[in-house]
């Protein structure tokens, strides 16, 4: 077919577009459509194309035969269905046949419509060869018009309309129907069928459907005003070979690649919208992550306000004690009675005075933690299983049957799915809630309690742990006023004494204040790190796909504004 400089030059820019789309569809990697835009990069070169399709025994055989009047039958023709692959019937001077694979063949022939038309005989729709309907549908993107052949006696066969809606609603191709074997029909059951075509078809969404009613029979034996075919051998004229098949093929050609563009698109905005559903996700996680830390903590300074209240009521009770105790007249009646009876001397009486300090302070201690400890565990706990729930409940919005970016949907599954799993065995292991390097003194309860869970779990790791630092510190504060005890005499001034008792009480307050602040909300810190942790792969995910969509992004705007271009262009033309 020569081409004019005009229609050659703008046959290349939509070659280069075409080419760039195909590498989209590569990036993309989505082998399917990447060779699909590669079949309509081959084709673009060749004819006009017309792909015939229909069920099998519809006639289409014999319809391609009688349409190309080459004296002889191309396409076999037998009571049985002969057509076990697809044919793509092509122009050249020497007769040849070339088989590309078990599916399909070329066969060149030197018959003068087909210098301006390439045709291709497909197998039935309704046939159930392996492949067939695979590669049909390879070659329906990269056609230029779609001729449908129905048995005139029987027009509404559910497989070929099935093919239909692929044809008309996936690619928006041109179609034009024919009721094949008219001969053996009356012409007024003939024209019933052919207003219910009609009929049909425009239910099916064509405005006005084109429909020609042949006989291959007759117009292979030479009753041509019988046959029906003068019309369609008119519309091709009219269409293809009178000057308009080249634009007309770029004009599909372009049609097709934004269809395949629209597909991308759709895509694109499915797997944005599962990119911000997951970032959404994420910072939910990181908000209820934040949120429940803080509830921790508050349950920390709770638990720590009520230790530190015992503590004071304790050292004052004492110290109230040690006060009246330490006064001239007690202190004289002590010394005397001491000389003559069996009366506890001042050191004996200041021993039991830190001994009962000790007991009161352990035994308040130990109530208050036992009270506090387990609102704190079950506070700590509940951060892991609100993220437990949250990432069971994430919303999945790319499918694993996604046309475009299954890949990514399978990958992302996987990731979710690895999540679900590791945080499952995270929540059921309890060393997770424990920390040597947090609660060096803490190590030998954690082989005991594998049988229990929960918030018992944590809750005998905190008592532990808050036990061993609040102790830690009370035997410092009692070390300290027993080096004072152990230097009083009667002599010694009580003010002295009572202030020294006081410093002490206060310093100890403020390094078990100190302390316990530290290694509860160090715990829950920890904890919180360790779930976090979990969402390492999620994340890389994440970035991964915001570089991923940037660049998808750019690509399919600059194809798009391109084929805009292209297609004005040859509406100018």
């Amino acid at each position: 077919m020569i081409l004019n400089q005009r229609t050659q030059a703008l046959r290349a820019q939509v070659e280069d577009a075409v080419k760039d789309l195909q590498t989209l569809t590569q990036e993309i990697g989505h082998a399917e459509l990447a060779a699909m835009v590669g079949e309509l990069r081959l084709r673009m070169t060749e004819p006009y194309m017309f792909v015939v399709v229909g069920e099998v025994k519809a006639g289409k055989s014999s319809f391609i035969n009688a349409l190309l009047d080459a004296g002889r039958e191309i396409c076999p023709v037998a009571p049985q269905p002969m057509t076990d692959t697809i044919q793509q019937i092509l122009y050249g001077e020497q007769e040849e046949v070339i088989v590309v694979n078990p599916y399909l063949k070329k066969v060149i022939m030197p018959v003068d419509i087909l210098r301006d038309i390439a045709i291709v005989d497909t197998p039935g729709t309704n046939s159930i060869v392996e492949k067939h309907q695979e590669i049909t549908e390879r070659f329906i993107p990269a056609s230029d018009l779609v001729i449908f052949v129905f048995e005139a006696k029987n027009p509404y066969r559910q497989s070929a309309w099935d093919f239909f809606d692929f044809i008309h609603q996936d690619w928006h191709k041109k179609i034009v129907f024919v009721l094949q074997q008219k001969d053996l029909m009356t012409p007024e059951d003939l024209a019933v069928n052919e207003r219910g075509l009609f009929d049909f078809a425009q239910k099916k969404g064509l405005q006005q459907p084109t429909i020609f009613t042949t006989s291959a029979k007759a117009e292979l034996s030479g009753h041509f005003d019988q046959s029906g075919f003068s019309n369609i051998r008119d519309y091709i004229r009219t269409h293809v070979t009178g000057g308009r098949g080249a634009a007309l093929k770029l004009q599909n050609n372009i049609l097709t690649s934004r269809q395949i563009l629209h597909r991308i698109r759709e895509g694109l905005d499915t797997r944005t919208a599962q990119y911000q559903a997951d970032i959404s996700f994420r910072e939910d996680i990181h908000q209820t992550l934040d949120n429940q830390e803080k509830k921790s903590n508050h349950q920390s300074e709770i638990l720590i306000e009520n230790i530190l209240n015992g503590y004071d009521r304790i050292t004052k009770n004492i110290g109230q004690e040690l006060g009246h105790g330490l006064s001239f007249p007690a202190l004289l009646k002590r010394s005397v009675l001491g000389i003559f009876s069996k009366q506890a001397s001042i050191k004996e009486w200041l021993d039991e005075m830190a001994k009962k300090l000790e007991t009161h302070l352990n035994a308040e201690l130990r109530a208050k933690l036992s009270d506090g400890v387990v609102d704190l565990a079950d506070s700590v706990q509940q951060m892991a299983k609100m993220i437990d729930l949250k990432i069971r409940n994430s919303s999945t919005v790319v499918k694993s049957d996604s046309y475009i970016f299954e890949d990514i949907a399978d990958k992302r599954a996987a990731v979710m799915r690895e999540l679900q799993e590791a945080f499952a065995r995270f929540m059921s292991r309890s060393e997770n809630f424990t920390d040597e390097r947090l609660f060096p003194e803490n190590t030998s309860v954690s082989p005991n309690i594998a049988a229990g869970s929960g918030a018992v779990i944590i809750g005998l790791i905190l008592a532990a742990a808050t036990k061993a630092t609040v102790f830690d510190i009370t035997g410092g504060i009692l070390s300290t006023i027993g080096l004072l005890f152990a230097g009083i005499t009667a002599g010694v001034q009580r003010r002295k004494i009572m202030n020294g008792y006081q410093e002490e009480i206060a310093r100890g307050r403020e390094r078990m204040s100190e302390a316990l602040d530290s290694k509860l909300k160090g715990y829950v810190r920890t904890i919180k790190g360790r779930i976090a942790a979990n969402f390492t792969e999620l994340e890389a995910l994440l970035a991964n796909e915001e570089e991923q969509i940037r660049h998808f992004e750019a690509h399919y705007a600059q194809l798009r504004t391109r084929f805009d271009e292209l297609e004005k262009t040859l509406d100018l033309n």
